[in-house]
């Protein structure tokens, strides 16, 4: 059976609020700031930066104890920078993981790559507003640096809309263009975005060379000062674990009787059944099939228990797999009958419920540190 959220924990989804607290000289947890910057370093979990505190020492620093905050579920891309900068649940902006199910086509969407090859309108599939669109409403400039690449794609259309995005090639150039940017526009909001760690991540594992040297590639890039007046917090969507070949688990064509498609990932699945299949049923058999390898539960245990947030809207709900799949320890979950299996090649993954992918930094640069 799914676990429980707990809602008391720090979470990422209030890391907005406090940034607008802090401009205003009203956060209960940062002093105040001129102007913000928000650093996301994508797939950087608290647990491996610890772990390689001797690889990132600007950024362990001053990293105490209590500088980690919880991520969402799923623990994935498209969920946790969703509301991150959003400052909701995925139940209410609607992204609940990384490929969710269109029911008005019956068709499998990609929240992260897909919105243009199929066919995602950003604003009204995302309807919640950004921290972007938050700080123009209260007059206040909004930034986006970022790759060039991404500048125009639908997903970021869908959580970067309200900034001016601004394109620089290396995470020590995007760093200094945020850092000249709040510097230069007082009472600004910029947000800078470093992938590096997570593309290596996926590709190499945590723990390979590869890994480590975007860690350390990141961690220089953070090591220049702060402007005076400006408050840096830096955080990330997910952290993530290393997945095996003996830990993959594949699911062959008995497995997947009443099944019409599967959406999610391998650490967190979304099953959604045939129209005359009953989902109690199918996930009473597979928490059979896959006891001590997953997490098993329905689409109405997982909303009761808070998982995707205190409530969760109907577009939201509509795209849940009426079964939910999280793999236990560091396994994943495949589909063995789909004719791509490019994924079972990937090592760093996430999605899941460990503390390495939901336990984020949230570190305090700058105007913010103590």
């Amino acid at each position: 059976m799914l676990p429980s959220e707990s809602l008391s924990a720090r979470s990422v989804v209030g890391v907005a609020d406090d940034l607008f607290a802090a401009l205003r000289g009203e956060s209960a947890h940062l002093p105040r700031a001129e102007s913000v910057v928000l650093v996301l370093i994508d797939g950087l979990g608290a647990i491996s930066l610890r772990q390689h505190a001797g690889h990132a020492r600007t950024l362990t620093a001053g990293m105490a104890k209590k500088d980690v905050a919880t991520s969402v579920f799923p623990s994935t891309t498209a969920a946790a920078l969703t509301s991150i900068l959003t400052g909701v649940w995925p139940g209410e902006h609607g992204l609940v993981g990384y490929r969710v199910l269109d029911r008005s086509r019956d068709v499998l969407v990609n929240q992260l790559t897909g919105w243009e090859s199929e066919g995602l309108d950003p604003l009204t599939w995302q309807p919640a507003t950004t921290m972007f669109e938050r700080a123009v409403q209260e007059g206040r400039r909004a930034f986006a640096v970022g790759v060039a690449a991404y500048a125009g794609s639908g997903f970021t259309r869908a959580t970067l809309r309200g900034a001016d995005f601004v394109a620089a090639a290396t995470p020590a150039a995007r760093v200094e263009v945020a850092y000249e940017l709040a510097e230069r526009h007082p009472g600004s909001v910029v947000y800078c975005y470093l992938p590096e760690v997570d593309k290596a991540g996926h590709r190499y594992g945590v723990d390979s060379p590869q890994w480590i040297a975007a860690l350390e590639e990141v961690d220089a890039a953070m090591s220049p000062r702060v402007p005076s007046g400006v408050g840096v917090v830096v955080t990330s969507d997910h952290g993530m674990v290393d997945v095996p070949a003996h830990r993959q688990v594949v699911l062959e064509a008995e497995h997947l009787v009443g099944v019409r498609h599967l959406g999610g990932e391998p650490r967190m699945l979304h099953v959604y059944v045939e129209p005359d299949a009953d989902a109690d049923e199918l996930a009473t058999r597979w928490r059979s099939d896959l006891e001590g390898l997953a997490e098993v539960g329905t689409r109405q245990e997982a909303t009761d228990a808070g998982l995707f947030g205190p409530s969760v809207t109907d577009a939201a709900a509509s795209r849940i797999g009426d079964v939910l799949v999280v793999a236990r320890g560091n396994g994943a979950v495949y589909d063995g009958t789909a004719p791509d299996q490019r994924n079972r090649g990937m090592v760093g993954q996430h999605g899941g419920l460990t503390a390495e992918e939901r336990q984020v930094p949230l570190l305090r640069l700058g105007a913010f540190a103590r």
